[in-house]
């Protein structure tokens, strides 16, 4: 069963990092795009990031420029959110989620995905 699976959630202080993963099982991410997506308690999902396996392109959400860093491990099936400098405004629950294709941050809110993770909890809190 083709599936994704986000780990690497927790608890951290302001300033702190964690790394999320998203790790695919019954496909590769070859000619995928992969989006890191979170949602905050009474907010709207909001797009963070995305690495498009094609060209190996990457966007970011002003909000997460130059504290956060997506990656992938093709050998691992598994993409990559470094989360630095966290702020308590970050904690969300992350979600990850696959487009089959290429895709910018301009339409990453509408695009069409065909696997979605269940999400993993960041809280950033003293």
């Amino acid at each position: 069963q083709d599936q994704v699976a986000e780990s690497g959630g927790g608890l951290v202080q302001p300033g702190g990092s964690l790394r999320l993963s998203c790790t695919t099982s019954g496909f590769t991410l070859h000619n995928y795009a992969v989006a890191w997506f979170r949602q905050a308690p009474g907010k709207e999902r909001e797009g963070v990031s995305i690495i498009n396996t094609r060209d190996d392109s990457t966007y970011y959400a002003d909000s997460v420029q130059g504290r956060f860093t997506i990656s992938m491990d093709d050998a691992k099936r598994t993409v990559y959110l470094q989360m630095n400098n966290l702020k308590p405004e970050d904690t969300a629950v992350y979600s990850c989620a696959t487009h089959f294709g290429r895709i910018s941050m301009g339409i990453m809110s509408h695009a069409p995905y065909r696997h979605w993770g269940q999400g993993t909890q960041v809280t950033v809190s003293s």
